[in-house]
């Protein structure tokens, strides 16, 4: 018995970080090391008996890249292992990956139930187009579990929820929840992009499928665009058929990527959780700030429920400023210069934000009040710079409160010590 094939038989006993980095390799005739990237639109055959019997009968020979790649499969069977899924299907992302799922299990005439609390584009994806096609769409508060019963009381396709949502870190009881679904037979899909599989595993606690944004933490250094679903077999298999239909497709570049992001995993994740409990502690004792919301602090009115289903906190947090308005948040972030002015988050560098105008910009008034987003609010997703530096350049952001008497002033707000040279993003 060779050696590949009996770390494929102990691979599922071993733990999370040594998954993150052994899990699902295949080696090549070449004994290559480090999992190869395949870079090819699509694949050569000896003889036409066997082509045909790869397109026809699926024999499992790799036929066309938007099809099937080997180093996608590679990422797709790790993925799945550190999730304690069956099978896993990557897409070109994250809300590729919503859109796959949604598409593969719903139908014009279905419902769909989700948390209120979600990103802003995936609000925008259901409440804009599925309605479009038939799909209706009820909302519920995260964390209301009466709220849960009461909606999925009437016939529902889908659940869906993030927890813990972006950005206010609400917490859904996913055992609770699971547990509602089975009993009216709908599935239920959790979002598990702010955890990763090192912080929690919805799947133990009885979701269905769990969608990521492998852009985040699974890639880490904010390099490349990606998104997978894991679940059952029988759940994955018509989502993997859409995706190939569809085009949705992960490029094996980018699935090399995820997997060299996938084995530092675990000690990022660590890392970032460390930063975050820090610098939350640090701005729930701040004079300017009125309300901290993450996950990791005792304080979290769901501290209970976060020991039971999640190891820890995370790397992203939110807070609100004590004093009011747009104006204030954009004083702060124009006030700071280190930490990265871009709404994507999990990376190694510091990111911060205003999501009132950014991740949930498009959005109605009506909906960002629903979701607890108010103008005051600021976005932080921990980096892995030093904690001083960051804490300090938080610092820069609150001398800046003080700093300037007009609103005019605004878009120079900048602090004298700092200045930048990377822009906003708007996505």
């Amino acid at each position: 018995m060779d050696r590949d094939y009996r770390l494929k038989e102990i691979i599922s006993s071993l733990q999370i970080d040594t998954q993150a980095i052994r899990a699902g390799s295949d080696r090549s005739p070449a004994r290559e090391h480090s999992e190869p990237l395949y870079a090819t639109s699509s694949f050569v055959f000896s003889d036409a008996e066997t082509m045909a019997d790869a397109f026809i009968n699926e024999s499992g020979l790799s036929i066309y890249g938007r099809v099937d790649n080997p180093t996608v499969d590679v990422f797709c069977k790790r993925l799945a292992i550190l999730e304690g899924g069956e099978a896993c299907e990557a897409a070109s992302s994250g809300m590729g990956a919503i859109l796959a799922t949604m598409m593969a299990h719903c139908q014009s005439g279905d419902r769909v139930v989700m948390s209120c609390g979600v990103f802003g584009a995936t609000m925008t994806l259901f409440q804009k187009f599925f309605v479009k096609y038939g799909i209706t769409l009820d909302l519920v508060t995260p964390t209301n579990l009466d709220a849960w019963e009461v909606a999925l009381s009437v016939p529902a396709k889908i659940a869906y929820c993030e927890t813990p949502s972006n950005p206010t870190m609400d917490i859904v009881d996913i055992s609770s929840v699971s547990e509602l679904c089975r009993r009216n037979d709908t599935l239920f899909v959790v979002d598990n992009c702010l955890m990763t599989p090192v912080l929690q595993r919805p799947l133990d606690h009885g979701a269905d499928l769990v969608i990521h944004s492998a852009t985040k933490y699974l890639d880490g250094q904010g390099r490349v665009l990606g998104g997978a679903v894991v679940g059952s077999q029988q759940l994955i298999n018509p989502i993997t058929a859409f995706i190939r239909s569809g085009g949705v497709t992960m490029s094996a570049f980018n699935a090399w990527v995820f997997l060299k992001g996938l084995e530092t995993l675990e000690v990022r994740m660590q890392s970032h959780c460390a930063r975050a409990i820090d610098l939350a502690t640090w701005l729930d004792d701040h004079a300017e700030v009125v309300r901290v919301h993450y996950a990791g602090l005792p304080t979290h009115p769901q501290s209970g429920l976060i020991s039971k289903q999640m190891r820890a906190g995370g790397g992203v947090l939110s807070f609100e400023l004590k004093r009011p308005g747009r104006d204030s948040a954009f004083r702060f972030l124009n006030g700071t210069c280190m930490m990265s002015l871009t709404a994507n988050l999990g990376d190694v560098k510091t990111t911060v934000c205003h999501p009132g105008t950014t991740t949930h910009g498009r959005l109605s008034q009506a909906d960002r009040d629903l979701m607890g987003i108010g103008e005051n609010l600021i976005r932080i997703s921990t980096g892995l710079e030093a904690i001083e530096d960051i804490k300090a350049d938080c610092e820069r952001g609150f001398q800046s409160l003080g700093s300037i008497d007009s609103p005019s002033q605004i878009g120079s707000a900048m602090n004298p010590s700092c200045e930048r040279t990377d822009k906003p993003n708007n996505i």
